[in-house]
């Protein structure tokens, strides 16, 4: 087996009602967040534009912070099917280190794209501002460099340091202002950070 198989995937058991609920308030949460903003969502406002009442998004998300992170489980979900099933270089068919690259690049510009998203999902009970890790990024990187012939080099604890330096909370104490001005070439300058990270520590 040459991929990770992670726990993400549509809830089981789930009525098709409940779906259906689901689906929708996901969808009115990003048409508002697109246009009016993370500070403006609201748990009423929410239930308002959707037409459902309050209980209903109360039961489905159980906080404000539920609603972004939900949001963000969706894409991550969406994410980690290009890493899987997409094509390469992200997805499979490429050299592992040519993967590595392409993955660290993805992430990036996931995270960034992410991350007014990544901040409002923190609801105060997670190390702040590390948030909860993503599994995809600590499995997938170990699994890459188990196929690089490194030799005699402490994969594990490798693996928890480029995990580190990728999914970190670095980006959520970047202020707005640190990305959004010329915000692609933020983007491009952590991307290729990792880029030369990966191939000095990956040197044959």
């Amino acid at each position: 087996m040459d991929q990770p198989v992670l726990p993400l995937g549509a809830p089981r058991g789930e009525r098709a009602d409940a779906v259906r609920n689901r689906l929708h308030l996901l969808a009115t949460a990003r048409e508002m967040l697109a246009e009016q903003g993370a500070d403006r969502l609201t748990m009423d406002g929410l239930a308002e534009r959707a037409g459902l009442g309050k209980g209903t998004v109360f039961r489905r998300f159980g906080s404000r912070a539920g609603i972004f992170q939900a949001l963000l489980d969706d894409d991550e979900r969406a994410f980690q099917e290009r890493v899987l099933s997409g094509p390469p270089p992200l997805g499979p068919g490429a050299a592992p280190l040519e993967r590595l690259i392409a993955y660290g690049r993805a992430r990036v510009g996931f995270l960034v794209a992410h991350r007014e998203i990544a901040r409002a999902a923190l609801d105060g009970t997670q190390p702040v501002p590390a948030g909860p890790e993503t599994p995809l990024s600590r499995m997938h990187i170990r699994m890459l460099l188990g196929q690089m012939g490194l030799g005699a080099a402490d994969l594990d604890v490798l693996t928890v340091q480029l995990t580190a330096a990728l999914d970190g909370p670095l980006l959520l104490y970047l202020s707005a202002s640190d990305l959004t001005q010329a915000a692609d070439q933020a983007d491009e300058r952590l991307a290729h950070g990792w880029q030369d990270l990966v191939q000095r520590v990956c040197r044959p």
